[in-house]
């Protein structure tokens, strides 16, 4: 592992300290990239304009004639937790803007049924509802198919998405024939964060609704709903679902962690928070993405995210506790079955791997596998081995289906697209974006696949960025190790494309010891102070002197507070 430091530009730390900003912290946000005070301005008139967002005035538009005639509305939802939040966020905010209750429904597909997003079927059962606008949210731009029924069936359709359109045989972009598509990665559309998740984009489209309700005299923009209540809703979809945070998905997470800390969220975020034995006053991001998040994406994973849907939806405290415990338990068996495959698939791999160096891509396959799971153990795979991996389990019809997690320089879903030019009807489907994508192929054409993404790897990955590398913010300096800095950085908001801050420096081992079966206890001596530490996942020993890359927690325990060194990683001697 390599530890590379962070350039920090010093005159914007110094800008940034002159405006107020925590002297670290200032220091912290130059080496993102962060120049002046403003880009830190999260109040909700520094987000970007609805108006930018291709497709979000016409689909206002559609939407308010809706409402204006009592038209019926269904959401067809995706079955992880930025589709669950985003079908939350439409309804909710339809209802705020006026529709009514029996006005609006939602269809989610289940997983091992009916595959991913848009497709015939649930065409079917958004019609069987007798709906008569069909908007999709974080899926519908590969589902080319199911819009023709769609419209043949008389539904108007609106898709919402965020992911990549397809691109066909020639190159070109081939866009479903929706009514209008609302995608900041759509072609020419102008909006300046292409960084938006599903529950963003339907966000945005809430926004332009609301400006076209005003403008037909609805209400005035004193007495108008305040859609910023969906913001709660909003951070939890965006950090789930891993959103490059750059400052305008920045802004919306700040401003849905502010509600939170204050209190106001919709009863189902307090209630998984409840779950999940965190305190919501003290929310952070980290909070969405390993203890919220997680368990509303269990639902989907392993039983039917109706369920996850419905806590988000419900304003009954006692109900979306007892639906927030049926996810705490569905997380749990999730996180038994995961660490079981990954089990499984540390073996195989020991199998398969050749001895000196593994690919620069990895594929594998288990027909006892579970297709819930196996986006998550892509990821913890290719945390360890560093390479872009995809996972596969068995699915319908003599199909697999697999998950892949890729690192910096591959764009996994780019790859899917050579792979299936190279290997016309190779990939049944295939979707997704540069760090996660998904596909869908015949069991006995595996090793073609396989085969086909190590060439394209090999074609496309520089071997540089085959090494581990940790991000350094550098020597953490003595000043700094108190529970008030700890706390600042908690209260920040750290993600994708703004990293939270990982520290270096010399250490010297003074004891070590395994707790339960996979995390090492340490005592450390930094800085000529002896500090507690742990390092997660970690059951080799420690050398007695190493160059530690590390994180700083605050710890508190039957009412004290004190900093917690959370190892992640040591420089290769």
């Amino acid at each position: 592992m390599k530890i590379t430091p962070r350039d920090a530009a010093p005159r914007a730390a110094w800008t940034l300290e002159q405006a107020g900003v925590h002297p670290l912290l200032a220091r912290l946000f130059a080496a993102r990239g962060v120049r002046s005070a403003d880009e830190l301005d999260d109040t909700p008139a520094k987000l970007l304009p609805p108006n930018d967002l291709k497709g979000a005035q016409e689909a206002a538009r559609i939407l308010a004639d809706a409402i204006a005639q009592n038209q019926r509305i269904c959401i067809v939802a995706d079955y992880d937790c930025d589709g669950a939040t985003a079908c939350a966020v439409g309804l909710r905010g339809l209802r705020l803007l006026g529709a009514r209750a029996d006005q609006l429904s939602f269809v989610v597909p289940d997983r091992a049924v009916h595959g991913y997003g848009l497709t015939p079927p649930i065409v079917d059962l958004v019609r069987a509802q007798n709906a008569q606008i069909l908007v999709t949210v974080d899926n519908g731009m590969a589902s080319h198919e199911a819009v023709d029924l769609a419209h043949a069936q008389g539904l108007k359709v609106i898709i919402t998405d965020h992911h990549l359109p397809v691109v066909d045989a020639n190159g070109l972009v081939s866009l479903p024939k929706a009514d209008v598509i609302v995608n900041p990665n759509q072609p020419d559309c102008p909006f300046a964060s292409k960084a938006l998740v599903g529950v963003g984009v339907m966000f945005y489209v809430l926004l332009a609704l609301r400006a076209e309700l005003r403008q037909r005299g609805a209400f005035e923009a004193a007495t108008q709903p305040r859609i910023d209540a969906l913001l709660d809703l909003v951070a939890l979809g965006t950090i789930a679902d891993v959103g490059r945070l750059d400052a305008n998905n920045r802004r919306l997470v700040s401003l849905g962690l502010k509600r939170i800390r204050s209190g106001r969220m919709q009863a189902g975020i307090a209630a998984l928070f409840t779950a999940a034995g965190r305190d919501p006053s003290k929310a952070s991001s980290q909070d969405f993405g390993f203890a919220i998040g997680p368990r509303v994406n269990a639902a989907g994973r392993l039983a039917e995210m109706g369920l996850g849907i419905e806590c988000l939806l419900t304003d009954d405290p006692g109900r979306a506790l007892t639906l927030a415990q049926q996810l705490d338990t569905i997380n749990r068996e999730r996180r038994e079955l995961e660490t079981g495959m990954r089990e499984q698939a540390e073996a195989l791999l020991e199998s398969l791997m050749p001895e000196d160096e593994p690919p620069p891509a990895v594929a594998i396959f288990d027909p006892d596998f579970h297709e819930g799971v196996v986006g998550i153990v892509a990821s913890r795979l290719k945390d360890r081995l560093h390479r872009p991996t995809f996972v596969f389990a068995p699915g319908q019809e003599g199909l697999i289906k697999g998950s892949g997690r890729s690192i910096a320089g591959f764009h996994l879903r780019d790859a899917l697209d050579v792979v299936s030019k190279r290997h016309p009807g190779l990939l049944k489907k295939f979707g997704g974006h540069a760090m996660a994508a998904g596909c869908t192929m015949a069991e006995e054409d595996f090793d073609t696949f396989e085969q086909a993404l190590v060439q394209v790897a090999q074609e496309n990955l520089d071997p540089s960025l085959l090494a581990k590398q940790i991000s350094s913010d550098g020597p953490l300096d003595l000043q700094w190790f108190t529970p008030e800095t700890a706390a600042a950085l908690d209260q920040a908001v750290w993600g994708p494309g703004f990293d939270a801050p990982v520290f270096s420096d010399e250490v010297e081992v003074l004891g070590q010891r395994l707790v339960g079966t996979r995390h090492m206890k340490l005592s450390l001596r930094l800085q000529g102070q002896v500090r507690d530490g742990i390092w997660f996942g970690r059951t080799d020993p420690l050398p007695d002197h190493a160059h530690m890359a590390y994180r700083i927690s605050l710890d508190e325990y039957q009412g004290r507070q004190r900093v917690q060194i959370m190892v992640e990683g040591l420089a290769d001697s």
